[in-house]
């Protein structure tokens, strides 16, 4: 299993170093949008998937981050990528101040609390002139780009999120740390009583879920070289997240993998079928939403694992060979 993750990862780097050299500056803004959500879409699971904490807000983090690279490049007259991993830092510590609050709130209210917050911040940058208020705000420092090669940068740093996303998310998993995140989700009263902090375990996910959402959003919009309320703390950002990770399977790594995929082909399918609005594509993800619920509970890799037994990003655990030669027995 090791050798075949280590020829996929080999696979995954060949592809993202090709890609600008065969690809167009098109393609190339195509494919960063697509690894961007799938790493965005990772964190959300990482958060409803593993703790039981399903976010309504996490658009805000998205918004933030840009916000915050977006002013202070500006600013300080620093190039943006350079802020990239800062962002994700401010919105991670935006996630460990409301903590305390949300976490006293449960199931649907911790949901409307989140959202609740989201618009808020929305509702700042529309107030905000030096945000450009209501009509957004451009990226002035793009004259420290080489704009010849940032196309191809900024792929490559949407190669490098997807990845880490991923990886992150599953090292995380295998840890003992992701071991508490599933027994918390499972059942909150049985992990208490065997000595699991919930608090501390929850926090952990939230504040990192925060920081992948803010680097991303912040990959994403300057990559655009501009942002917007509107756009930034757009609610679709999490209808996104919640479509691509509840069809391909919640509380898996594969899950917001195929479901990115099959988000991403809906939309440039219905969007290149001539005479088809862009709103029709929503129609077909609804639908298609409704039938996988309806068929596959679990999303599409819980129907895969379920009747082929496929394994994947395997989180199970083998006991100790102590522990197997003494039966079982502690």
């Amino acid at each position: 299993m090791k050798a075949l993750g280590l020829v996929l990862l080999a696979l995954y780097l060949a592809a993202a170093a090709a890609v600008p050299s065969l690809l167009d500056a098109g393609w190339m803004t195509l494919l960063s949008e697509v690894l961007l959500m799938l790493a965005m879409a990772q964190m959300w699971n990482l958060l409803a998937g593993y703790t039981g904490l399903v976010s309504l807000g996490h658009q805000a983090f998205i918004g933030i981050g840009a916000y915050f690279v977006f002013y202070f490049s500006d600013r300080l007259e620093l190039h943006p990528f350079l802020l990239l991993p800062v962002a994700g830092i401010v919105c991670a510590l935006v996630a460990a101040l409301l903590a305390p609050l949300l976490f006293r709130l449960r199931d649907a209210y911790f949901s409307v609390g989140i959202w609740v917050f989201a618009e808020i911040v929305y509702l700042l940058a529309t107030k905000t002139r030096e945000l450009g208020a209501t009509s957004g705000v451009a990226l002035k420092s793009m004259r420290l780009v080489d704009t010849e090669t940032f196309s191809r940068d900024t792929f490559w740093i949407a190669a490098l999120l997807a990845l880490l996303a991923v990886g992150g998310v599953y090292a995380l998993i295998r840890s003992r740390l992701g071991l508490g995140l599933m027994a918390v989700r499972d059942n909150e009263l049985a992990a208490t009583s065997i000595g699991i902090d919930v608090w501390r375990n929850r926090f952990a996910a939230f504040t990192i879920s925060a920081f992948g959402c803010g680097i991303a959003g912040a990959t994403y919009f300057t990559g655009s070289m501009f942002v917007s309320p509107e756009a930034g703390f757009d609610i679709n950002w999490v209808v996104g997240m919640m479509f691509i990770v509840i069809i391909g399977g919640i509380g898996t790594i594969e899950g917001p993998i195929i479901g990115t995929l099959l988000y991403f082909g809906l939309r440039e399918g219905f969007t290149a079928w001539a005479g088809v609005s862009g709103s029709w594509y929503l129609v077909a993800m609804g639908l298609v939403a409704i039938a996988v619920m309806l068929v596959a509970p679990r999303g599409l890799w819980g129907w895969v694992r379920e009747h082929w037994g496929w394994e994947g990003f395997s989180e199970r655990r083998t006991p100790p060979a102590t522990l197997l030669a003494d039966g079982g027995q502690p």
